[in-house]
This record gives C-alpha cells, structure tokens and sequence, in this order.
C-alpha cells in the first residue's frame, strides 16, 4: 500500500479541530521501511482512505504536513527525542506518551541475581522484539556492521539482540550463565505461564482508542509464536487492572501480550507497532479492522472536546 509523500513546507502551524478528521500524518522512522513490513497499520489506513479520511506519510523529521492528528509509528524501543519534539507540533499525537517500551520500563517480574526467586526463569533483550530493529538501523553504519559480524560470533550471553522466538529458558536463576546478569543488553524474568494441561497460553489485546480486538492463542511450547499455535479463542476479556495499565502507560494504540496467573494478569510484553501477517483478511478479520479502525475518529473526536 502507498501512502503519499508531501515536499517539505516548513510549515509550524497545524489544525486544530473540532469535527471528525480529514487528515492524518503518519510519523515513521527516517531509516526504517515501512510500507514492506507488514504492520497492521497498513490495512487500518486503508478503512480510513475509505471513510474519506486522508493519510500523508511523513518518514522523518525533515518534511512537515498539516493534519488533524500526527500517528507516531516509529518501531524503536525508546523513541528519539527529535520524533518527540517533531510530535508536539500537531494538537493530537497518538501514542505521543509511551516513548519507553523497554522490558525495564514495562515489565514488574523481572529479577536480579540477589532475588530469592526458585521458580523456572526466561532471558530476554532489554529492547522491544529482541533488539532486532535497533541492530538493523545501527548496521547500517560499516563499522557497526564488522563489529556485530565480530560480535556475532562470540557465545550468545556476550550478544545485543536475541531472537524471541529462542529466549533461553532456565529452571532456576541459578543456572543463568554469570555473564548474563552482566550484560546490560539482557534481562531476566520469572517464567510466569499460563497452562491448559500440557500446553501453554497466550493473551493478546489489540486496541485503538475506544475500540478493540483480543484473542487467547494455545500452543504445543512455553514461547507462543505462529508456528505452535494449536489452537485461538476470540472475543476474551479484558482485565480491568491491565485497563488501567494502558492508561497509565499512557498508550492509544498498540498490542498488549498477557498470561492470566490465578486470576491475574501479568503483562508480558507492549508494542507499539503491532504487526497483521494475513495478506488476504477473511470477512470476520475485515469486520474487525473495520470495527478497531473506528477508534481514531473517536480519539480526535474526544481530543476536541
């Protein structure tokens, strides 16, 4: 899908509305593609195109565009301060609060080597999706480029990034490798899952504004990913507390992966830029992209008020 690109105009005045939007700018990273990943952006703008809504890409900071809202979509862990600054221009700035989604920021079981905890434990990089969009911006300088080649090949405890879908798993703390524990780049957390006899479940809630979609995902591993997932469950609830985390986190739009643990919930994961992988979405997928893509006139509509 493409979204048009507008010349720079240097503009610093920007609408302020009072009625439902006709324009939105889309902030993305200046060095990071966008229209070849497969965000569930993508087919959220095109429901809006078909409400009349109109929608500018703007990769970076250097163009301007008046609009009614700006989307930040930068698929960082921290945002940068420039995109940030750039944001507060527009007077309404989706997802313009969450700047940190580190697992530091975010996560309330993690543990330190001192901790008591004898339970069964995961490694993860401190940054979102195991660092893997932070290394894929930084090699793009040749000199990052040989130091990661090099680094490549040192033992994974020594790495910057992981792949997710092969977090270390451990039975205790204890037999966390020591340099783990000194490696900034990496985090360790309580294994914390949720069980259906011998399998393993994963919550996901997706969310735009007052508008929602969620699903419960079993699978065959304690990491849930597409390729082990059995079985899915539409339509879960929502906890109330993991309500109230959203809004203290300050999120409009994003993806929130949970376990429920004996009756709680226990927030895994938070991403800003969440993904939709089907090509060709089924008539019940459309109703819900329809039905979630409702959400953005109901932020600007409120931010009015």
């Amino acid at each position: 899908m493409t979204v048009p690109e507008y010349p720079n105009d240097n503009s610093s005045t920007f609408i302020s509305s009072n009625r439902m939007p006709h324009k939105i700018a889309i902030l993305t990273h200046a060095r990071q593609p966008f229209d070849s990943v497969h965000y569930l952006l993508h087919p959220l703008i095109k429901c809006w195109q078909n409400q009349g809504i109109e929608c500018v890409l703007l990769r970076g900071t250097s163009r301007t565009e008046p609009a009614d809202a700006l989307f930040l979509h930068v698929d960082l862990t921290v945002l940068p301060d420039a995109y940030l600054k750039f944001a507060a221009r527009y007077p309404l700035v989706i997802n313009g609060q969450v700047r940190d989604i580190s697992k530091r920021q975010i996560s309330t079981h993690l543990i330190t080597r001192a901790d008591p905890w004898s339970g069964p434990v995961i490694v993860k990089t401190d940054r979102n999706f195991g660092g893997r969009k932070e290394r894929g911006l930084a090699r793009r300088n040749p000199l990052y480029r040989l130091v990661d080649s090099l680094r490549g090949q040192l033992p994974w405890v020594w790495q910057t990034h992981l792949k997710p879908s092969c977090y270390p798993i451990f039975a205790s703390s204890q037999e966390v490798p020591a340099k783990v524990w000194r490696n900034r780049q990496l985090v360790v957390e309580k294994l914390l899952p949720e069980r259906e006899g011998p399998h393993y479940c994963l919550r996901q809630w997706v969310f735009l504004g007052d508008r929602e979609m969620s699903q419960r995902t079993v699978a065959g591993g304690p990491i849930v990913k597409a390729g082990n997932i059995l079985r899915r469950e539409q339509g879960i609830a929502i906890p109330e507390s993991l309500r109230r985390l959203r809004r203290a986190m300050g999120f409009d739009y994003g993806k929130f992966d949970f376990v429920e643990i004996d009756g709680e919930a226990v927030l895994l994961d938070a991403n800003r830029t969440p993904s939709f992988n089907a090509a060709d979405p089924t008539p019940e997928q459309r109703a819900m992209l329809d039905n979630l893509a409702q959400g953005l006139p109901a932020l600007l509509k409120d931010s009015a008020c």
